[in-house]
């Protein structure tokens, strides 16, 4: 006789995103609130553990001085240790020893699913830490703090984490919603001329694939955003985040189970050609390539007119990529 029990388990996620400006700075609650939001009164504060990017402590050197005091309490610090320090960019990814060393971390502070580890990085650093705390006690709760335009835009906003593999990129990881992303827009004044641009790669993606206002916006204000106007930048990270929420909530197959990946456009050739350039190119700079590339394979075989394709091209020439 043949037996079946169907298991269906809902499930839902909910991370908020914010946006704000010098997170650290004494007077701002914003973190501690959003690590203490569902404990109740009584509760001790939470443990916490805080991995950093090396790269913004070179751009920040007060940095671990400041998470320190902003976590310090005369009783009981937040914090389990000082801040720990892991090399910033893609070589993060391809090292296993740096994932360990997350792990030992975690392990010999007693960081469990109660507590938090808060990461304050670009995206490789994200990446790699959030799979070290989602692969630590089935998972641990993330804070994502990105520094850089691709991750506040982006990678950090979303429901990855991975690290690189067998000379692939992003071949070991998990789908782990973060607890909350805090997108402090005071990172993105350090980051050179490169990294300010080569975020906004992903912003022209995702406006090409579900937004033509937010596409024309970036058309007039491409020559602003490569002057690093500020103004112009908290709105293009604004809404291109606000783009990659959407689809991935409203899309149906926010794990990617299925065949379709619209999010991946200009992203074949781009993972192809970091790996190709030893990581010379930055992931945004290869996406930028990538999105010409099919623009362009696309008026090529008569699915994009002309004008549209030059349209799309002449952005990515403005904005210096």
């Amino acid at each position: 006789m043949n037996r079946t029990i169907t298991q269906v388990v809902p499930t839902t996620f909910t991370y908020p995103v914010h946006f704000t400006e010098h997170l650290f700075g004494p007077g701002h609650s914003l973190l501690r609130d959003t690590l203490t939001g569902d404990r109740v009164a009584g509760d001790h504060a939470p443990r916490v553990l805080c991995v950093v990017d090396d790269g913004v402590l070179a751009a920040f050197p007060d940095l671990t001085s400041q998470i320190q005091n902003y976590f310090a309490a005369p009783s009981s610090p937040w914090l389990v240790a000082p801040p720990l320090t892991v090399p910033g960019g893609e070589r993060c990814k391809s090292d296993p020893g740096l994932v360990e060393r997350v792990h030992e971390a975690i392990n010999a502070y007693g960081i469990d699913r109660h507590a938090y580890v808060v990461a304050v990085g670009g995206g490789a650093v994200l990446d790699m830490v959030g799979y070290a705390a989602a692969t630590a006690h089935r998972g641990i709760r993330l804070v994502r703090v990105p520094t850089t335009v691709l991750s506040q835009n982006d990678s950090a906003v979303g429901v990855k984490n991975s690290v690189n593999a067998f000379g692939k990129k992003n071949w070991l990881g998990t789908f782990a919603p973060p607890h909350a992303v805090l997108n402090d827009r005071a990172f993105l004044t350090t980051l050179e001329d490169r990294d300010w641009l080569g975020g906004l790669s992903e912003a022209l993606k995702v406006a090409l694939l579900k937004d033509a206002a937010f596409f024309a916006w970036l058309e007039a204000n491409a020559a602003a955003l490569a002057a690093r106007d500020r103004t112009a930048m908290d709105h293009a990270v604004y809404r291109c985040a606000e783009l990659h929420l959407e689809h991935i909530a409203g899309s149906g197959d926010p794990f990617e189970r299925g065949s379709s990946r619209p999010l991946d456009f200009g992203h074949w050739a781009a993972h192809k050609l970091e790996s190709l350039s030893g990581y010379h190119l930055r992931h945004g700079e290869a996406v930028a390539v990538g999105i010409a590339l099919d623009c362009t394979y696309a008026f090529l075989s008569g699915l994009l007119p002309e004008a549209e394709w030059r349209r799309a091209l002449n952005v990515l020439k403005t904005l210096g990529l």
